[in-house]
């Protein structure tokens, strides 16, 4: 008997492949073709709306979002309780039902605010490891006012979407950080009567992102132009966290808490104020003050701040996370077989010297490199099992790279 396909009747010499069943035939090119009408016709499920693809029961609590963050983040309590509680009622407001009642949970985009060094971003690349929803961190610095040189805002959505594999049901349920967000602050409180094409037309640029739109995104990144088919992305079930350095508001704050102490208590209020860390006392018309427009401040309901890094800090964060640099430097040795050790002398050293510079934790890595850049040239090409780093030695490589001399700039 002659096998040929029970579809479209040709032999087996006529097609690429013929498949055998248990009472007839399907050649390679029918069965594509069942393929492509099977997905056509039946909705895709995998990607439906209410396939959020995670149980509400298994997924991290606030408390072990926040404890999952202590294992690479030293400090800054406050802001991890924060993210913490966001991120978990992002999970919540998916999950949500649509209900008789009539209550529908609006998302809390958050702003965090902080100096150089003190883990903003760090915060926000941990955490993403722990979420069951696409992320993606973008930078705020390379977006200018659609038709102008550099980013358009829309550009956020197609990262978000690469991070998707393009599946706009997962991204437009996703998780974004725009970092370095205070430097889109207009040059004066004043509304802008020129063009400030990097800041205040990058903030109005945002808003429809953070409140919720359909967005026409270009698949590929890039600049639009007419002729490009978009993907249509809706904005409203995003989350957006913000950070920024904002250098030079503690003077703003400062100011703003001398007009509100007034008459005989003023002193004592006064007393009362940390003036070490003034950041805690930040408000949302501090944001104004600086440069952000109040719709933009509207939309990031919940602002928190990090605390500056005091000596315990950075001396924790040199040893303590699990991905602290001491550790990273001991496994770059290791994997050449070397044994690195730090006397603890060079530790302190180090945090002295990061206090002294007041970068922050990025001064730590920076001291660091410094240290060690002599001793990763040299030491791979010799025959050493060893290898320990004294207070000595840690000095004269300083002195040898002029490190101080950063100090005197």
């Amino acid at each position: 008997m002659k096998k040929a396909c029970s579809f479209c009747g040709r032999g087996e010499r006529e097609v690429p492949l013929l498949i055998t069943g248990l009472n007839g035939y399907i050649c390679s090119d029918c069965a594509q073709q069942a393929y492509r009408i099977v997905k056509d016709t039946l909705p895709d499920e995998s990607k439906a709306g209410d396939d959020l693809g995670f149980d509400l029961a298994k997924l991290p609590k606030p408390r072990d979002i926040k404890a999952y963050l202590d294992q690479y983040v030293i400090g800054q309590d406050d802001a991890k309780r924060y993210l913490s509680v966001s991120v978990y009622n992002h999970y919540k407001r998916l999950a949500q039902q649509k209900t008789d009642d009539g209550v529908e949970i609006e998302k809390s985009n958050i702003i965090m605010v902080g100096s150089t060094g003190t883990g903003k971003t760090l915060l926000a690349r941990t955490i993403a490891k722990l979420l069951h929803v696409p992320f993606t961190i973008v930078d705020a610095t390379v977006f200018t006012e659609a038709g102008y040189v550099g980013e358009d805002v829309e550009s956020i959505l197609s990262r978000l979407l690469q991070v998707a594999d393009y599946n706009v049901k997962a991204a437009e349920r996703g998780i974004v950080f725009i970092d370095e967000i205070d430097k889109i602050a207009r040059k004066s409180d004043n509304p802008s009567i020129t063009r400030d094409v990097s800041g205040e037309g990058v903030q109005q640029g945002l808003l429809k992102l953070l409140e919720g739109s359909v967005v026409n995104v270009p698949p590929k990144g890039g600049r639009k132009h007419p002729d490009q088919d978009y993907v249509h992305v809706d904005t409203r079930n995003i989350l957006f966290i913000c950070g920024g350095a904002f250098d030079g508001i503690e003077k703003k704050i400062a100011q703003r808490l001398n007009t509100h102490v007034v008459g005989y208590t003023s002193v004592q209020n006064m007393q009362r104020i940390d003036k070490g860390n003034l950041m805690k006392y930040i408000q949302p018309q501090d944001l104004k003050s600086f440069g952000l427009i109040p719709e933009i401040i509207g939309r990031l309901p919940v602002l928190t701040y990090l605390n500056p890094l005091d000596r315990e800090a950075l001396r924790r964060i040199l040893t303590e996370p699990k991905n602290s640099i001491v550790k990273q430097q001991v496994k770059l040795f290791e994997m050449d077989g070397i044994k690195l050790t730090f006397d603890e002398e060079v530790l302190e050293y180090i945090v002295d010297k990061a206090v002294e510079f007041k970068l922050g934790a990025r001064g730590l890595r920076s001291i660091m490199e410094t240290i060690m850049m002599d001793a990763m040239y040299e030491i791979p090409s010799k025959r050493v099992k060893t290898f320990k780093v004294t207070l000595d030695y840690a000095k004269r490589q300083l002195e040898k790279a002029n490190f101080d001399g950063l100090n005197a700039n």
